[in-house]
């Protein structure tokens, strides 16, 4: 397909969504072509749930085992940070997309280097890093897959110190010894956990809500919160923060609103994201450039009279996780193929995870968003320590386990589970509440003894099963 400027499907933005709907449509005979203006495999590959993953690792280790008996005096020294970051940059290839790229050749995807922007309907000019632009067009649809940015908040003089966001802290060359991250969600709890065990001697978040991770259930936020104060993570609820300054030796001073100040060698900002479509030519064809793309059950844009451009990932704003947009990337590329695919999943069923210790992951709404749509709800939890696989695992396994039981349906629609290692309960809950399976049903799914899945038992016996 060299030379070729006209394909069935183009895609936009080659990170996990792009690949997979490239990957999908490539495979059902479909001519595809990909765009990349930075690394193929994107933001999650480079900056996001890979290093990130990573660089928890080291200390989620090395807990696990201070958590066992026998174990605990077999960790008698400190982490090796420089394996830590070498391991870092051999998970993101040191940033280097080579070995990505002989999957799109092999797959038969064309893939063109350079930033994208619509031009009308079906048809884009992609500009390269020499300048040289190279017009496209489709025959059947275009795809946005660019993901998303982290925000910089307008604070005074945030910008002008140089924080990191994401990427920085991702792709550090050394541990601070003093941090501040401002923003208790998942980047800033998971990141400053991980450069506290990493070495750094001080570490505080500042978070202008009542908890840390504000958008899941209070207890998970707290839960953390607790764990943090144990680990010497210093945490500070319901502050904002009203300047920022870099000082010639390099520290950085951050001042709240209540006059007190917090100084530090770094500063992380993780206060949310926003839709790369800026600078996507949106306005060529009648959509507001710089905010999401509103999709349909089909992931195609409903501002549109007719289905070509379609929108899948975190550039939609649906759910802003990997998972989810490889999910709609390849119902996408069903529906490419003649499909009468739907999403079924991005706005109610939506599985998480914050790798903190303890983790906290859930899917589905949570207490307050269930009662705000006037269901009727039971609201049944566990301690998640209180089965024989947590004890077995270690001493100190806490946290708790939650279901949200529609009392009318006797389903699940919602469920959290917090405590070290949890995560591995998520799928298990993903499928009770995808496929609405009633409880009755769902007591015969027999957990083994001794795991942690055990949980699930002692859920339905609190429930009356």
């Amino acid at each position: 397909m060299a030379g070729n400027d006209v394909y069935d499907v183009i895609v936009i933005g080659a990170g996990p969504a792009g690949e997979n709907v490239a990957g999908r449509t490539a495979a059902g005979g479909l001519s595809t072509a990909i765009v990349e203006r930075e690394l193929v495999g994107g933001e999650c590959s480079y900056w996001g749930c890979i290093p990130s993953k990573t660089l928890i690792r080291p200390g989620d280790v090395i807990a696990a085992a201070k958590r066992v008996p026998g174990a605990d005096a077999a960790v008698t020294g400190p982490i090796d940070v420089q394996a830590a970051l070498a391991r870092r940059d051999y998970m993101t290839s040191s940033w280097d997309d080579s070995g990505a790229v002989p999957w799109l050749n092999d797959s038969g995807i064309a893939l063109i280097r350079g930033h994208a922007r619509l031009t009308g309907p079906r048809t884009l000019d992609v500009t390269d890093s020499e300048g040289n632009v190279r017009s496209l067009s489709a025959t059947k649809a275009v795809v946005l897959a660019t993901g998303t940015k982290a925000v910089v908040p307008p604070i005074p003089g945030l910008a002008e110190a140089n924080p990191w966001t994401n990427r920085g802290v991702t792709e550090m060359k050394e541990i601070p010894q003093r941090l501040v991250v401002i923003g208790g969600g998942f980047v800033g709890a998971e990141m400053a956990q991980a450069v506290r065990r990493l070495g750094a001697s001080e570490v505080t978040v500042l978070e202008g809500g009542p908890h840390l991770l504000s958008r899941e259930e209070p207890f998970a936020g707290q839960e953390v919160g607790k764990a943090f104060a144990t680990e010497g993570i210093s945490v500070r609820t319901g502050v904002k923060v009203t300047a920022v300054a870099r000082a010639g030796d390099g520290s950085v001073k951050v001042t709240l609103d209540g006059g007190d100040e917090v100084v530090a060698d770094e500063i992380l900002v993780a206060t949310g994201r926003r839709p790369a479509t800026d600078d996507l030519g949106l306005d060529q064809v009648g959509l507001t450039p710089g905010q999401p793309v509103s999709v349909d059950d089909q992931l195609a844009a409903t501002e549109l009279d007719e289905k070509w451009l379609y929108a899948v990932g975190d550039v939609n704003g649906l759910a802003l996780l990997t998972h989810m947009g490889k999910y709609q990337a390849r119902l996408v590329g069903d529906i490419l193929l003649g499909k009468d695919a739907r999403d079924r999943s991005s706005r109610d069923v939506v599985p998480r995870v914050t790798f903190t210790d303890p983790q906290v992951c859930a899917v589905g709404l949570t207490e307050k968003q269930s009662r705000e749509r006037g269901l009727d709800i039971r609201v049944v939890s566990t301690p998640t320590g209180g089965v024989a696989g947590a004890t077995t695992s270690g001493d100190g396994i806490e946290g708790t386990s939650q279901i949200i039981v529609d009392v009318a349906r006797e389903v699940i629609v919602g469920a959290t589970f917090t405590g070290p290692g949890v995560s591995e309960l998520l799928h298990s809950a993903t499928i009770a509440i995808s496929a609405q399976v009633p409880l009755a049903d769902l007591w015969h799914a027999v957990p083994s003894f001794p795991t942690l899945s055990e949980v699930w038992l002692r859920l339905l016996e609190s429930y009356g099963l």
